[in-house]
C-alpha cells in the first residue's frame, strides 16, 4: 500500500530553471522525481507547495510524494540527499495523512528578499542578493511597505496579468478568477549594507513579491512616490513603468499549514 511523504526541501536556485518540471529537465522537481524513480523503480510525481522561478532560492519549500517503497523517514533523507545535486537538500521528511496536499493544504507563505545596498557586491553575495549600488532610504522603505499590508487587488503587481498562481504559490497557471490577495505583514530591516524585506501572506500572484520589491526600491531611491503604490492597488493600473526585482535575491522561507 502506498504512503504519502511530506518533504521539506532547501535549494540554491541559481543552477536551476525553477521548481516546475520542464522539457529540459533541469528543475528542482525534475531532480527530485529522478531520484525517487531511481530508488523506487517506478514513475513518481512530486507535488510542491508552489513554483519558484528560475534563480529563486528556497530555505524550506514543502512537497509531497506518494511512494510504495516504505523506508523509514530518516532513511529517506539520507538516501535522497546521497543522490541529489549538492545544491538541493531534503531537510525533513515524514509520513502524513493521504488528505495532506503540499499546495492545497497550505494556509500561507513567507518570502524574504535580500538587497546589498553598497557600491561593491562581495563575491559571496553573488547570486544571493540584488546588488543596488546606492544607499536606500530605510525610513521610506518601511513607510511604503505598510501600504501592501491587508487585503487588496494586486492586479498591478502581477506579471502576465490575467494569469497567475495557485492560492498560495507564485507560479504560472490558468487564468486567475481573482487577483485579490491578503498580505499579513511586510517587515523591512537593515544589517550593515544588507536590506532585508520579508513578506507574510496568504497567497501570492506570479512575480508579485518581486514586483512589490521593485516598487519599494524605486521609492527608496527617490524614483517613485510612495503614494503611487496605493494608487496602483486601488486602480489596478500599472502607472509609471514598473520594475521587477531580479530573482537571485528572493527566498521562500516557509510554507504555513
Amino acid at each position: 500500500m502506498w504512503r504519502r511523504l511530506k518533504l521539506t526541501v532547501a535549494y540554491d536556485g541559481a543552477p536551476f530553471a525553477g521548481w516546475q518540471s520542464q522539457s529540459h529537465h533541469n528543475t528542482v522537481q525534475d531532480h527530485l522525481e529522478r531520484v525517487f524513480e531511481r530508488v523506487t523503480g517506478g514513475v513518481v510525481r512530486v507535488h510542491g507547495a508552489g513554483r519558484t522561478d528560475a534563480g529563486v532560492h528556497a530555505l524550506a519549500q514543502c512537497a509531497h510524494v506518494d511512494v510504495l517503497k516504505l523506508l523509514p523517514a530518516e532513511r529517506w533523507i539520507k538516501t535522497l540527499n546521497a543522490l541529489l545535486p549538492v545544491t538541493v537538500r531534503v531537510l525533513r521528511c515524514r509520513y502524513v495523512s493521504k488528505d495532506f496536499h503540499a499546495c492545497f493544504s497550505a494556509k500561507g507563505k513567507i518570502y524574504r528578499y535580500r538587497i546589498w545596498a553598497a557600491p561593491v557586491l562581495p563575491p559571496f553575495e553573488y547570486r544571493r542578493a540584488w546588488h543596488v549600488a546606492q544607499p536606500l532610504d530605510l525610513k521610506i522603505l518601511k513607510s511604503a511597505a505598510k501600504h501592501f499590508v491587508g487585503t487588496h487587488d494586486f492586479e498591478a503587481f502581477a506579471a502576465n496579468r490575467g494569469k497567475s498562481a495557485s492560492r498560495t504559490g507564485s507560479s504560472r497557471g490558468e487564468p486567475e478568477q481573482s487577483t485579490v490577495r491578503t498580505i499579513n505583514s511586510v517587515r523591512v530591516r537593515q544589517k550593515g549594507p544588507c536590506v532585508i524585506m520579508e513578506f507574510d501572506g496568504e497567497g501570492f500572484l506570479y512575480k508579485m513579491v518581486r514586483l512589490m520589491v521593485g516598487a519599494l526600491v524605486k521609492c527608496g531611491l527617490g524614483k517613485m512616490r510612495v503614494g503611487e503604490i496605493t494608487s496602483r492597488l486601488h486602480s489596478g493600473k500599472i502607472g509609471s513603468a514598473r520594475f521587477t526585482a531580479p530573482p537571485e535575491g528572493l527566498y521562500l522561507v516557509r510554507v504555513r499549514y
